[in-house]
């Protein structure tokens, strides 16, 4: 049995954030992990640390839902690549609460789809919280704290710029991403759909918390650049005329002009486009800007990694996605019932190392 001081947290797949959750519940002190949900057949009844790569762990996964939602646990980080409702719906008729990196930030309460959620989730007296950093933190939780140093905001903007190289997931780069294909499958594919859900939740978090009179409709943008020569992508080839960057924007407009913006940038390299998109010569980060009185930035170094090589080993993005939403785990585990977003919760922090803590 585990330490009773300790809430007990049970991991819902074992992809790049699945296995920095687990990382970061091992390193807080008021977190243990209870159990593990894996997808694929070959991970099912092995000891988690093995999974991991690490020692063991006293913890075996499992591939049965109905096996993981019987164990005693406070909490499930779910972080599947796809979310479905009926596995959160099932999670928390379980009495758990449950924190996740793949929705939910802000969501309308007069979905039916959220009502649902909202509704399992009062039932059984337990938390739903939304997390992440793009969106789910960077578009909508520090715009909104850092627009406190401002007067009279024009605009509030949050954008990523990243080499999409050093993402070590290339089936999704390539089959859900887009990259690699012509134009026209990549503006057909899933990606615009996939992306927008969350990043107008979170446009529309950073409209009314602030009180903007914005337009009905947040306006989509998306464009692409092609690769003008072949580009080194270990994965698939890159060939001339392929999809090698995409850009997202997401714009909440007052009278037609926008207000608050959302944006990705994604590109294979800076080399070899067409149109020659860059990063400005400011390299990967995460930017936000809130226009006002006066005009404040901030700027995100350390979320991407510094080469191409290191982030195929350890992506600190996908590291800081998982820990965001593990970090929210005591609060949430507090809070009342229902899906509570981070204006309901208190200010949320990190913990200091196992050797450092009181």
């Amino acid at each position: 049995m585990g330490d009773p001081s300790k809430l007990r947290v049970i991991q819902w797949a074992t992809g790049g954030v699945g296995k920095a959750a687990i990382a970061c519940v091992r390193n807080h002190p008021q977190l243990e992990l209870a159990g593990c949900w894996v997808h694929s057949a070959d991970k099912d009844g092995r000891d988690v640390g093995e999974i991991l790569g690490t020692d063991p762990l006293g913890v075996t996964a499992t591939s049965s839902i109905e096996e993981v939602l019987a164990t005693d646990a406070d909490c499930v980080m779910y972080s599947p690549l796809i979310p479905a409702d009926e596995e959160v719906i099932a999670i928390l008729r379980s009495g758990k609460n449950l924190v996740t990196p793949v929705g939910w930030v802000y969501p309308d309460a007069a979905n039916p789809r959220v009502r649902a959620i909202a509704d399992a989730a009062l039932e059984a007296g337990v938390t739903l919280h939304g997390s992440g950093i793009h969106p789910g933190g960077i578009t909508e939780r520090f715009p909104l704290m850092v627009s406190s140093l401002s007067s009279a905001v024009t605009h509030v903007r949050a954008e990523e710029f990243s080499d999409i190289r050093t993402y070590n997931a290339p089936d999704v780069v390539r089959h859900i991403m887009g990259f690699g294909g012509t134009p026209e499958e990549a503006m057909q594919g899933p990606m615009a759909g996939l992306l927008e859900a969350g990043f107008k939740m979170s446009v529309r978090m950073v409209a009314d918390h602030m009180g903007f009179r914005i337009d009905p409709e947040i306006r989509t943008i998306q464009e692409i650049a092609v690769a003008s020569a072949d580009i080194d992508y270990g994965p698939f080839p890159i060939a001339p005329g392929a999809v090698a960057a995409r850009r997202f924007r997401w714009e909440a407009l007052v009278d037609g002009q926008p207000v608050i913006t959302a944006a990705v940038n994604w590109l294979m390299g800076e080399d070899n486009l067409e149109p020659g998109w860059n990063f400005g010569g400011r390299g990967e980060r995460f930017e936000v800007e809130i226009t006002g009185d006066p005009t404040v930035s901030l700027t995100f170094k350390g979320l991407q990694p510094e080469t191409i090589a290191a982030g195929l080993q350890k992506n600190p993005g996908v590291v800081a996605t998982a820990n965001h939403c593990v970090n929210a785990i005591p609060d949430v585990c507090a809070a009342g019932p229902g899906i509570k977003t981070y204006l309901d919760l208190p200010l949320l922090a990190g913990r200091p190392g196992p050797h450092l803590a009181q």
